[in-house]
């Protein structure tokens, strides 16, 4: 399954134009208001991390390209209220008062936000299968770079990445498995690895072929060189 988000790398979409160093402008005031529900929302616990990047990833081609960052935030959020149950489109569609929801005191009210967010959601985890690759060994990813748990489901692994040789800079320790977790299977926890990948590994015509790319990738994405 092609994923229209999975664009890394990719001919034909124009240069990368880095934006200037420090804190964002959030824009217009809509762009801060979604930041604000889907994090809030987020604190209600029907859904975490992964299913909500795959949230975004599953919108439709159409939508996917046209729409703009935080209005991809706010129809992947629509997504996920009316698949758990939380509103109905009807609800979405009225934009009037809503009767208290059950799950109204679990809300991220603002006095808690620096709090929770300060300590976020680690998913470090303790067990999972033993470290198969140590630092300064040459690993290869797999090919191709799709989730093998769910067909066309949520991967870490982009396909620029696919099948090129790079070597282990860190271990993280054992950290959530994205496949697994964004489809509500479980954490299956895996080693995780900082894999750094000279340029000329990813692509045919680097600009700068002696420059690195470092991934973070997780142990099933790997197999030796």
């Amino acid at each position: 399954m092609t994923r229209v988000h999975d664009m890394g790398g990719r001919f034909g979409d124009g240069a990368v134009l880095p934006e200037p160093q420090g804190i964002p402008d959030m824009g217009p005031e809509w762009q801060a208001r979604a930041l604000a529900i889907t994090l809030a929302t987020g604190a209600l616990g029907e859904w975490n991390i992964d299913i909500s990047r795959h949230a975004r990833e599953r919108l439709s081609p159409k939508d996917y390209t046209r729409f703009t960052y935080y209005e991809k935030w706010v129809a992947a959020l629509a997504d996920l209220l009316v698949e758990t149950g939380l509103l109905t489109r009807d609800d979405l569609q009225s934009g009037g008062d809503l009767a208290p929801e059950p799950l109204v005191e679990r809300a991220l009210r603002h006095p808690k936000v620096a709090e929770v967010l300060a300590k976020g959601a680690p998913a470090d985890r303790v067990g999972g299968p033993t470290e198969r690759f140590a630092v300064g060994q040459a690993v290869r990813t797999r090919r191709p770079a799709g989730n093998r748990l769910c067909p066309g489901g949520h991967t870490r692994l982009p396909t620029y990445a696919s099948g090129a040789r790079g070597t282990i800079l860190r271990l993280h320790g054992t950290h959530v498995l994205p496949d697994s977790s964004a489809h509500r299977l479980g954490d299956a926890p895996e080693p995780l690895y900082a894999v750094a990948f000279p340029a000329r590994q990813l692509w045919a015509f680097p600009e700068h072929p002696d420059d690195e790319v470092i991934l973070d990738l997780w142990q099933s994405y790997l197999e030796p060189a």
